[in-house]
C-alpha cells in the first residue's frame, strides 16, 4: 500500500472493510477502481486476541491490513478498552499538522485508563503463560463439529463456524426480523442457562478461551433444546 507525499485526502482513497464471521453479511469490500486510493480495515473486535486460534485473524489468513480495529480481548472483557493498529503510512498522514493542532480530533476522555492497561497487560501475560491462543487452535475442530450437529434442525440455515466462533441462522418469522433468535436468546437466558449474542435472526456464538470439551456438548445440547422450542 503506498501514500502520496502530499498526503491522503478523504476524496482520494477508498475503503476495505472485513468484518466477522458470526453476521450474515461477513464482509464489504469499497472500491472504484479509479486510481484512487484504497485502505484495508479489519474489524477484529471479536476475531482479535486467541478467537481464531492467533493474536488476529490477519494472521491467520495471512493478510497485513492497513488498519486494525480491537476491542473485547484485549483486557479478556475484564474493564472496557479498545484500539487501533495501523501501518506506518496511515499514521504518519495524521501527524503531519501543525505541532498544536490534534492530530485526530476526537473525544479522548478515557484514552489510557491506568485501570483498562494494567487488565490488558494481565491478560496478555495470561494469554502468553497459559498458551491460550494455542488452546483456541487446538480445541477448534471439536467445537466446529459439535455445532455442525444442529443442521437440520427446523429453522436452521445455515451455520458457520471458524475458530472458537460460529454463526448459527435461523428462519425468520412471518414480517418479524430477528423475533425467532430474540425468542431463542430469551429462552436460552431463562430456562437452559446459557448467554449468546444475536444478530437479526443469527444466533452468535463465542465460548470463551477456557472452554472444555465436556462445556462444548452442554452448550450444544442446550441450543438444541432452544433451537426446537422456538421453532
Amino acid at each position: 500500500m503506498r501514500f502520496a507525499d502530499d498526503g491522503v485526502g478523504a476524496d482520494r482513497f477508498h475503503r476495505w472493510i472485513a468484518f466477522d464471521t458470526q453476521s450474515h453479511n461477513a464482509g464489504q469490500i469499497s472500491a472504484d477502481g479509479n486510481g484512487k486510493f484504497e485502505l484495508l480495515i479489519f474489524d477484529e473486535v471479536i476475531t482479535g486476541f486467541g478467537r481464531l486460534g492467533h493474536a488476529f485473524a490477519a494472521e491467520r489468513y495471512g493478510v497485513v491490513p492497513d488498519m486494525i480495529a480491537f476491542a473485547k480481548g484485549v483486557t479478556s472483557g475484564a474493564v472496557p478498552m479498545a484500539g487501533m493498529i495501523a501501518r506506518d503510512g496511515v499514521y504518519e498522514t495524521f501527524m503531519r499538522g501543525p505541532e498544536h493542532v490534534i492530530e485526530l480530533f476526537h473525544g479522548y476522555t478515557y484514552s489510557a485508563h491506568p485501570l483498562a492497561c494494567a487488565a490488558g497487560l494481565a491478560a496478555l501475560d495470561i494469554y502468553r503463560d497459559e498458551k491460550l491462543f494455542e488452546r483456541a487452535k487446538a480445541i477448534e475442530p471439536r467445537f466446529a463439529d459439535a455445532v455442525m450437529t444442529l443442521k437440520g434442525l427446523p429453522g436452521v440455515l445455515d451455520i458457520r463456524t471458524v475458530g472458537l466462533t460460529a454463526g448459527i441462522d435461523l428462519s425468520s418469522r412471518p414480517g418479524a426480523v430477528g423475533l425467532r433468535a430474540y425468542q431463542a436468546m430469551e429462552r436460552g437466558f431463562e430456562n437452559e442457562g446459557v448467554i449468546f449474542r444475536i444478530a437479526g435472526d443469527t444466533i452468535a456464538l463465542s465460548p470463551p478461551l477456557i472452554v472444555s470439551e465436556a462445556q462444548i456438548g452442554e452448550i450444544v445440547e442446550k441450543l438444541e433444546r432452544v433451537i426446537k422450542a422456538v421453532a
